[in-house]
C-alpha cells in the first residue's frame, strides 16, 4: 500500500472510493446483524487510512465517507424510531500525540489563552450496545438503539426488563421531556454463564460479551430480553426540555440521584499529561475488570463550552475516543479469493483458519489491493500475525516469514475478471483493478440492481438480494424499470419455489407504493460512484426536482457553462465527485435507463413508470440566514473560522467555499483577499464581523 504522501488524486480517489465501500460493509456486520466478521483492528485502521487520505485531498471527500456516517440503518422486524436529536460517533485518538492535537484544537477553536485551565472529564469506553431513553413528565415513553445515529429501533418493552432503568423518576424538579443515553453490556460472568446455559439448552454461543448483549436486547420477545443479564451505564443525553447543570461532572452527579447507574471510574482530568496517566491506569486495569472496555472516552466538562464547540459530519468537536493498543494472534491464511463489486472493483479477501483474537473469532480480512498483497508479499498458506485495535475489525499485519512453507508461490493478481472473464484493467495512477465487463458482468449488474431495492434506495419489502440475483439469473429483470414490470409477471413469479399467491400480491403492492419516490432516493439508487445518501441529498435540495435535476447535468457538461460552475460550487461536492456525476450522464444507455424509469416530455407516461417528488427541505430554526449562501473570507477576530460555520450551518445558512451570483452574504474578516473583490464585482452583499454577530444575534 502506498504511503499517503505518494498518492496521486486519481489514486486517492479510487481508494477512498474502495474505503467507504468496504467501511459500510464492516458497519453493518456490526451495528445492524450484531455480527461482526472482522475486529478493531483493521477496522480503525481503515479509517485512519480514510482520514489520513482525506486530510491530504480535501476536495475528494465523498458524501458517503466514513467520516460522515455512524452506524447502519435500522433491521428488518423493529419499528422505527427518529431520534429527536442524532446520536453521533465519537473521533478517535490512537496515540498520546493524537491526544494533544485533541486538546489543542479545542484551545484553538475556542481561543483559549493557555493559562486557562480546561477540564476534561475521562470516562471507560464500554464495548456494548448505545442506546436512548426518553421520559416525558418523569415518565420512561420510549426507548431505542442508536441505529444509524438518525433513527434507531424501538427497544421499549426490551429495556424496561432491565433493572438499571428507572421505569420513573421522582426524586427532584425532573424535566418535562428528558432523553438519558447510555450502553448496555453484559459482564464477563454472566456473558460466561449465560453461553453455559446457551450450550445445555443446544441454543446459540454468544462469540463475546457485546455480542450477547446486543442480540438479547434486539430481541422481538422482551421475555428473551428479561432472562438476559443485562446492565446500564448512563453517561449523555439527547433532547431535554431544561437542563439544571452546567457541566459534565454535575450531570453524572444527577443522572445518579435520579436512580441510573453511571461508571465508577469516571474522573475530571485538567491537562494531557494528567488524562494519558489515567489512561495508562485505566489500560492496565482493563484484564481485571468485569465488564469489556475498549478504551477512554474524553468530554470538555464545561457545557457552554460543549455547546460553542459543536459538531462536525459525525461526531462532536468537545469529545474524542482514546482506544487501547492492539490485541494480536497468529493463523493461516488458506486462501486468497476475488470479490468484484458494483463498480467493477476487484477486491481480494483472505480467508483465515478462524482465530480467537481479544473474545472474537477472526475468520476473514481485505487485503484491499494487489500493491497491499505484493508490499507485504503475502501468499497463500502462509502463518501471519493478525491484529484489532478498539475491538471491531481484523488487519493482517505481516506475514511469519520463518514458518513460510516449502514450494509456496507469489500471489498473482488475476487480470480477468473472475465472474465474466473480461479483461480486468489497472489504469495509470489508480490502485484498483476493475472489470471492464460493465453491465454483462453478473457481479456488477446484480449488485446494481441489488443497491437499486438497498435499505436507503428504493427499499421495496419483499424483494432482497436473493430474490435479485435469482429473478436477474432466470431472465426476469435486467434493467431498473424491469423490477416495476414485475406486476406484468405475476403468474410466472407464483410459481417459483418460495413464492404463492400471498407473497406475489404483497410483492405487487410493495411496488406500486415505491412508484413515488424521494428525489434523493432515486438519485442514491442509481448507484452513480461517489455519490452516496448525503451527496444525494445535497444534489436533491440544490435543484429541487428530478427534471432540473437531470437538466442540469446535461448542462453541466460543458464545463465553461454557469450551470457547471453552480454545480461545483455545492458545498460538500468537489471535483472529483463531479466528474463522476458527469460521466454517468455522458453515457447514452444511463440516460435510456432514465428514460425507461421515468418517462420523458415527448412521450406518454407508462403504468409501470415512476413519479418522483420535489425535494422537501426540512424545517429549520427561524433566522435571517435560513436557507441563504454565506461565503466566510479573511481573519475572523471574535470567533474562530469553525466556530462561524459551525453557527451558520445550525441556523440554517449553506456555506459555500467559492463567491457566485448566488451567494447571499460574504463575511469579510481581516486580511480578505479575491473573495472579498469577487463578491464586489458580482455585487453580492458583504458584511463584517461586527455586522454578521448583529445578524445572527
Amino acid at each position: 500500500m502506498l504511503a499517503v504522501e505518494d498518492l496521486t488524486q486519481r489514486e486517492a480517489e479510487a481508494e477512498l472510493a474502495a474505503l467507504a465501500a468496504e467501511i459500510a460493509a464492516h458497519d453493518r456486520a456490526y451495528h445492524q446483524n450484531d455480527a461482526p466478521t472482522v475486529s478493531d483492528a483493521e477496522y480503525d485502521a481503515l479509517r485512519r487510512r480514510n482520514e489520513a487520505i482525506e486530510a491530504r485531498f480535501p476536495k475528494l471527500v465523498r458524501s458517503d465517507s466514513p467520516s460522515r456516517r455512524v452506524g447502519a440503518p435500522v433491521a428488518a422486524g423493529f419499528e422505527k424510531v427518529v431520534h429527536a436529536k442524532p446520536m453521533l460517533s465519537l473521533g478517535n485518538a490512537f496515540s498520546a500525540e493524537d491526544v494533544r492535537e485533541f486538546l489543542a484544537r479545542i484551545r484553538r477553536f475556542l481561543n483559549l489563552p493557555e493559562a486557562e485551565p480546561l477540564e476534561i472529564v475521562a470516562e471507560p469506553k464500554i464495548d456494548g450496545l448505545s442506546v436512548s431513553l426518553r421520559y416525558e413528565q418523569g415518565r420512561l415513553v420510549q426507548g431505542a438503539t442508536r441505529g444509524d445515529g438518525a433513527a434507531g429501533e424501538n427497544v421499549t418493552a426490551n429495556l424496561r426488563t432491565l433493572d438499571d432503568i428507572p421505569t420513573e423518576i421522582r426524586a427532584g424538579e425532573v424535566p418535562a421531556v428528558f432523553e438519558v443515553r447510555g450502553e448496555v453490556y453484559m459482564s464477563r460472568a454472566d456473558f460466561a454463564a449465560l453461553n453455559v446455559r446457551q450450550q445445555e439448552r443446544g441454543g446459540k454461543i454468544f462469540a463475546n460479551p457485546r455480542n450477547a448483549a446486543a442480540g438479547s436486547l434486539r430481541q422481538l420477545d422482551a421475555g428473551i430480553t428479561a432472562q438476559r443479564p443485562l446492565r446500564m451505564f448512563a453517561y449523555a443525553w439527547g433532547e431535554v426540555s431544561r437542563l439544571p447543570v452546567k457541566s459534565q461532572g454535575e450531570f453524572l452527579e444527577l443522572l445518579r440521584s435520579w436512580g441510573f447507574r453511571t461508571n465508577p471510574l469516571v474522573v475530571v482530568c485538567t491537562g494531557a499529561d494528567a488524562l494519558l496517566a489515567h489512561y495508562a491506569a485505566m489500560e492496565s486495569q482493563r484484564a481485571t475488570l468485569d465488564y469489556d472496555i475498549d478504551g477512554m472516552v474524553y468530554k470538555v466538562n464545561r457545557l457552554d463550552w460543549q455547546e460553542r464547540l459543536g459538531f462536525v459530519s459525525r461526531a462532536p468537536r468537545w469529545a474524542i475516543a482514546h482506544k487501547f493498543s492492539a490485541e494480536r494472534a497468529e493463523t493461516v491464511l488458506n486462501r486468497i479469493d476475488i470479490q468484484v463489486g458494483r463498480t467493477g472493483v476487484l477486491t481480494p479477501v483472505a480467508h483465515l483458519e478462524p482465530v480467537t483474537v481479544g473474545g472474537v473469532v477472526v475468520s476473514r480480512a481485505t487485503l484491499h489491493n494487489e500493491d497491499e498483497i505484493a508490499r507485504k508479499d503475502v501468499r497463500e498458506g502462509d502463518r501471519v500475525i493478525v491484529q484489532r485495535a478498539g475491538d471491531v475489525i481484523p488487519q493482517v499485519v505481516e506475514v511469519v516469514l520463518e514458518k513460510r512453507p516449502a514450494g509456496s508461490r507469489p500471489f498473482v493478481f488475476p487480470e480477468v475478471c473472475p465472474e465474466c472473464g473480461s479483461q480486468a484493467v489497472r489504469e495509470e495512477g489508480e490502485v484498483a483493478r476493475r472489470c471492464t465487463g460493465g453491465l454483462i458482468c453478473p457481479a456488477q449488474a446484480v449488485e446494481r440492481l441489488r443497491h437499486f431495492v438497498s435499505r436507503d434506495a428504493f427499499d421495496i419489502e419483499g424483494l432482497g438480494g436473493k430474490h435479485i440475483e435469482a429473478f436477474w439469473k432466470d431472465g426476469l429483470i435486467k434493467t431498473p424499470a424491469d423490477i416495476f414490470r414485475l406486476p406484468g409477471r405475476t403468474e410466472e413469479i407464483a410459481e417459483r419455489e418460495g413464492w404463492g399467491e400471498q407473497s406475489v400480491r404483497n410483492l405487487v403492492r410493495a411496488l406500486g407504493e415505491r412508484r413515488t419516490i424521494a428525489l434523493e432516493r432515486l438519485i442514491y439508487a442509481l448507484g452513480i460512484p461517489q455519490v452516496g445518501r448525503a451527496t444525494a441529498r445535497l444534489l436533491a435540495r440544490h435543484y429541487g426536482t428530478f427534471e432540473r435535476w437531470r437538466a442540469a447535468m446535461t448542462a453541466a457538461r460543458d464545463t465553461d457553462s454557469e450551470v457547471y460552475r453552480d454545480l461545483i460550487n455545492i458545498d460538500g461536492i468537489g471535483p472529483g465527485m463531479v466528474g463522476d456525476i458527469l460521466a454517468f450522464f455522458a453515457e447514452q444507455h444511463n440516460g435510456e435507463v432514465l428514460d425507461d424509469l421515468v418517462g420523458t416530455k415527448e412521450t406518454e407516461k407508462k403504468e409501470w413508470q415512476l413519479t418522483v417528488e420535489p425535494f422537501q427541505a426540512p424545517a429549520v430554526q427561524a433566522s435571517p440566514i435560513a436557507g441563504k449562501t454565506v461565503v466566510f473570507t479573511g481573519t475572523l477576530e471574535t470567533m474562530t473560522r469553525g466556530e462561524a460555520k459551525a453557527r451558520a450551518e445550525a441556523l440554517g445558512a449553506k456555506v459555500a467555499g467559492s463567491v457566485s451570483k448566488n451567494t447571499d452574504y460574504v463575511v469579510v474578516g481581516a486580511d480578505a483577499g479575491s473573495k472579498a473583490r469577487k463578491a464586489e464585482e458580482l455585487g453580492v452583499a458583504t458584511l463584517s464581523e461586527a455586522d454578521w454577530r448583529a445578524l445572527i444575534g
